[in-house]
């Protein structure tokens, strides 16, 4: 299959305001070609408004939107021609696999021969061979969405939305749909937005990941960049675990950065930018130790609890000062004696925590 012309999308100081509630407030990004950009938050963040936008089924209060770098603000849905993937499959009940496939392609007026092809083509592509005459009440959840996805992508739109596609399949069908996802994506080469409010998800398929909060974008950047390098608070707390030591005394230097944390001074390297007055600790870069460690930073804690997940094992702790730390440890790693109420050390190099 040959890839599809991607399409860039640029959004300027996009607003919406629905009466006094502002929606959505000054959101700027570029959609890059052939990208694959998340839009992530939790409810009412303002980004499946920002996606139907987008679309054309809401107009922006304010602002504007280009399409390769010519102006689509007021083009309306149907001109703009892109693929769209709901939440609810929006499949036709009356019509066929194959029937539902076509439609879209029978309303370009294509030729016939060009829609059995295409059709056949499409049927082929997301794993549906032998089920094209098979009506939606057939087949399922995971089986509607692949069609869902064959119809909006049957035309080859320069662009995909995709509004929260896979919330209504449990956990195996949808590992199963976002594997499908990539793997269109990449065959493809179609511009993919997608909209989710599951973290992992998000750091699993996508090129970038922008973050909202009540209405604004907070942080746009490549999955691991935006988990490991939050650009403030909300971002890395939503954004997985994190522990978050609040810091006083902080000093600098041409080498990084210092501060106290219940009186223990603690080092930061110094790619870590302006200092904030917290420091934010991912519980994979944090290391227990029975002893305090020779190098890098460490604090004393009080094991409160242990949460067996197989190969893995999440610890609650406690500081002397009564700060909560969270651990997750390889479950192999850890002595089979330990136990809730254990005197630790929590250790990590100054090169994996960040201020905010």
């Amino acid at each position: 299959m040959t890839k599809t012309e991607a399409a860039e999308i640029g959004a300027e100081g996009i607003g919406k305001s629905f009466g006094s509630f502002a929606a959505l407030t000054d959101v700027s990004l570029t959609i890059g070609r052939g990208e694959f950009l998340t839009l992530l938050g939790p409810s009412g963040s303002g980004k499946t408004t920002f996606l139907m936008i987008l679309a054309g089924f809401e107009a922006a209060t304010r602002g504007r939107l280009t399409l390769d770098g010519s102006d689509m603000t007021l083009t309306p849905a149907e001109a703009r021609a892109f693929g769209m993937v709901f939440q609810g499959y929006a499949l036709f009940p009356h019509m066929t696999v194959e029937e539902n496939i076509a439609f879209p392609l029978k309303v370009q007026r294509r030729s016939a021969g060009d829609i059995k092809r295409r059709v056949s083509e499409m049927v082929e592509m997301v794993g549906l061979g032998g089920h094209g005459h098979k009506r939606p009440s057939g087949l399922s959840g995971g089986q509607q969405q692949r069609v869902a996805l064959a119809r909006a992508l049957s035309y080859d739109p320069p662009v995909l939305l995709l509004d929260e596609p896979f919330s209504a399949l449990d956990k195996n069908l949808r590992g199963q749909m976002q594997d499908e996802v990539r793997r269109l994506h990449r065959d493809l080469g179609t511009t993919f937005v997608f909209v989710t409010h599951d973290q992992s998800e998000a750091l699993a398929l996508s090129s970038r990941v922008a973050i909202f909060d009540h209405g604004k974008l907070q942080q746009v950047a490549p999955p691991r960049e935006i988990y490991e390098r939050p650009a403030n608070r909300f971002v890395a707390e939503f954004l997985g675990t994190v522990n978050i030591l609040p810091l006083t005394g902080i000093t600098s230097d041409g080498n990084g950065a210092n501060g106290l944390f219940e009186g223990q001074r603690l080092r930061m390297a110094a790619s870590l930018g302006a200092p904030g007055d917290c420091l934010a600790l991912r519980p994979e870069y944090m290391g227990l130790h029975t002893s305090a460690p020779q190098d890098g930073n460490a604090v004393q804690a009080r094991l409160v609890d242990l949460t067996y997940l197989g190969a893995e094992t999440l610890l609650s702790l406690k500081t002397p000062g009564g700060a909560a730390l969270t651990l997750s440890q390889p479950t192999a790693s850890l002595p089979d004696n330990l136990a809730p109420g254990a005197q630790l050390w929590v250790g990590w190099s100054a090169e994996r925590g960040i201020f905010l």
